[in-house]
């Protein structure tokens, strides 16, 4: 990706920005040029003809290569003035990331002290205050409702924020802390180790701990390669481990599908979900308020 922002490269945009224009310029000064016939005389055909419609070689009208002109001038000033050509800045040094760190100034130094006042009450009680919810709601809205949806309910691979399954646990410290820091989980791939006949006994024997029917003999068989192999993360009865995020086998609530061909497919080629942490991008006092609002989803 360096080599993309060498001064190569920033040539070669200043190159292809100027001598786009100075062509648009060229054809503008070509073809105005064109004098208009006298009166009385045949004007030139350009040689285009469709359904008995003859395009006739008329010279431009001069309003409109004037306004044509003036967009030429205009598009030369605002690359002079803003950034355009290639690595230059312009002249008044302008740039979206120093107009965006102003905006976010002037929020903070607006809304950081209700923030703050927020801040110093216990997540469950702030989960009762009806303001905080609605700005925690705001924030739900604009940094987690792409994945989460707008309802919070989730999506294939998104937990359901408004039930009481919890992968990494449902208090509000766990809360806060999956905000804040993110989570990396990872259930490996096990097609390799067990084969495709011991991946459909794992996946019986896993059906059974949700009270599902599944064939008794692969479901015995499955048992001992859950034991032995999936017990370490999921527990022995299959209640899961919050620490690891190894999610409870036991229950009705499956986050990448609860048909026996989507758990065999988690087991065989493994599962890897991302949930970022919003630590630096929303700061602790609005990670509190956001916390709230998820934690009174569920309550």
């Amino acid at each position: 990706m360096a080599d993309f922002f060498s001064s190569f490269w920033s040539f070669f945009i200043i190159a292809g920005t100027l001598g786009g224009i100075a062509w648009l310029v060229y054809l503008l000064i070509i073809n105005s040029k064109i004098k208009a016939p006298a009166p009385g005389s045949k004007v030139e055909s350009t040689g285009h003809e469709w359904d008995g419609i003859e395009e006739l070689n008329n010279p431009l009208p001069f309003w409109w290569v004037a306004l044509f002109y003036m967009t030429i001038f205009f598009g030369l000033l605002y690359l002079l003035l803003f950034p355009g050509l290639g690595a230059a800045k312009g002249l008044l040094g302008w740039s979206s990331t120093d107009a965006h760190s102003r905006e976010v100034a002037a929020a903070n130094e607006k809304y950081l002290p209700l923030y703050q006042e927020y801040a110093s009450m216990p997540i469950a009680e702030l989960a009762r205050h009806d303001k905080a919810n609605q700005t925690g709601g705001r924030l739900f809205a604009n940094y987690c409702a792409t994945c989460h949806g707008s309802d919070a309910r989730g999506a294939l691979g998104f937990p359901n924020l408004t039930d009481d399954d919890w992968l990494y646990g449902g208090s509000t410290a766990q809360i806060k802390a999956t905000i804040m820091q993110g989570r990396h989980g990872n259930m490996p791939a096990w097609q390799a180790s067990l084969g495709e006949q011991g991946v459909k006994n794992t996946a019986a024997y896993v059906l059974t701990l949700s009270g599902r029917q599944a064939d008794a003999a692969e479901a015995a068989a499955g048992q001992q390669i859950f034991n032995s192999m999936c017990a370490g993360c999921h527990q022995a009865d299959g209640s899961g481990m919050p620490a690891l995020g190894a999610p409870n086998l036991t229950d009705d609530v499956w986050l990448y599908g609860a048909s026996r061909g989507a758990i065999e497919q988690s087991i065989a080629e493994g599962r890897k979900g991302l949930m970022p942490a919003h630590k630096e991008l929303l700061g602790a006092e609005k990670v509190h308020i956001l916390a709230a609002y998820v934690y009174s989803l569920s309550q």
